[in-house]
Parts: structure tokens; C-alpha cells; sequence
């Protein structure tokens, strides 16, 4: 194998162990979020069972003594939109992506937000930015894009 061709597998090796870690947080941009506090850590286990008025609670306070953690206002946004308060959600999103513009997690469920409230252009935008966030693809771009499809199904049949 010549020293070229070896230079470049070893340079696709390596943005293949970037990738996969990247892929890894799950729509959690770790690297790039301040310190999680106990606060975010005990949300994310009452968002796990299903317990969306205690995480709210948490997660407020968590962004009250961080609030630069987009993973903290994802979150609130996600249990504000599972408790049925749309409206409060869209804002939280918002903050989660002025923070970093491409959160995997807040683009997905910002686009699935806007489902909810029929804005399927809107749904269209966020999966366009997760295209470009998710150079190799990611669950969720693949989750929405899903929730479009099929949201488009019923609204066609």
C-alpha cells in the first residue's frame, strides 16, 4: 500500500472515531455543553419515566444556575411540548438553538413541535438543518424524517 493511500485510510479511521463519537451523544452535544448539574442529571431520569412536571421543575432550575446548556433547555422544551404546553416548548427549543444552532436533539423535536402545530414547512427547515448537522447521518434525522413522512401520509389519505 503506498504511504498516500495509507495517509488517507488513516484519515477516513479517524473522522470514522470522531463520527461514531459524535453519533454517541444522542442529540446531547457534550463536548461543546458546559458541566452537567444534579438538577439536569435528575431531570433526564424523571423525563425517563414519563414524570414531566418533576423535570420541568428540575430543569428550570437547572438552566436558572446554567443557562448556557442547550441540552438543559432542550429538555425543558421537550417535557414543556409532552405536557401539552406547545407554546412555552417552542421558546426553550428557540434558546437551545441560539446556543448551538445545530443540537441534534432540539432541531428534532423542534420539528416535531412544529408538527404538532401543523407548521410542516417549519418541520421541513429543522430536518434540513439536521441533514447538515448529521454529516453521516444520525437517529435524529432519521426520527423526524419519519415523523414527516408520516404526517404527510395522514394528511394526504
Amino acid at each position: 500500500m503506498s504511504a498516500g493511500l495509507k495517509s488517507l485510510l488513516v484519515a477516513f479511521l479517524a473522522l470514522g472515531l470522531f463520527t461514531q463519537g459524535a453519533l454517541a451523544a444522542g442529540g446531547e452535544d457534550d463536548a461543546a455543553a458546559p458541566k452537567k448539574d444534579d438538577y439536569y442529571l435528575e431531570a433526564k431520569k424523571n423525563i425517563e419515566a414519563g414524570n414531566y412536571k418533576m423535570a420541568i421543575m428540575l430543569l428550570e432550575q437547572s438552566v436558572s444556575e446554567n443557562p448556557d446548556n442547550p441540552d438543559a433547555w432542550n429538555y425543558l422544551g421537550y417535557s414543556l411540548r409532552k405536557s401539552g404546553r406547545m407554546e412555552e416548548a417552542l421558546v426553550k427549543y428557540q434558546t437551545a438553538l441560539t446556543l448551538n444552532p445545530k443540537h441534534r436533539g432540539a432541531n428534532e423535536y423542534l420539528g416535531e413541535l412544529y408538527l404538532q402545530m401543523g407548521k410542516l414547512d417549519k418541520a421541513r427547515e429543522r430536518l434540513e438543518v439536521l441533514d447538515d448537522a448529521c454529516f453521516f447521518g444520525c437517529d435524529e434525522y432519521t426520527t423526524l424524517k419519519d415523523a414527516i413522512e408520516a404526517y404527510e401520509a395522514k394528511a394526504g389519505g
